[in-house]
């Protein structure tokens, strides 16, 4: 457990070196990383919700070049 905590120290200490937040006041920081942190939420609830659709629909495509295609009901009347 001790390893794992000074592993996830680093890579805060790293984090904050790649994104020179160390240099910033403490509201800055604040600031900052609520912007970060609602920006990955905003990114992961688009991806939760949109990602899906965008994979079924490819997946129909695929289907489609590759000649399964689902019978329509005009078709089935014919």
């Amino acid at each position: 457990i001790k390893r794992m905590t000074s592993y996830l120290y680093w890579l805060y200490y790293q984090y904050e070196l790649i994104t020179c937040s160390y240099l910033m006041e403490p509201w800055e920081k604040v600031l900052f990383y609520t912007v970060n942190v609602a920006t990955l939420v905003t990114l992961a609830y688009a991806a939760y919700l949109f990602v899906p659709a965008r994979i079924s629909a490819a997946f129909r495509f695929l289907l489609h070049l590759l000649g399964n295609q689902p019978e329509n009901t005009v078709s089935i009347l014919k």
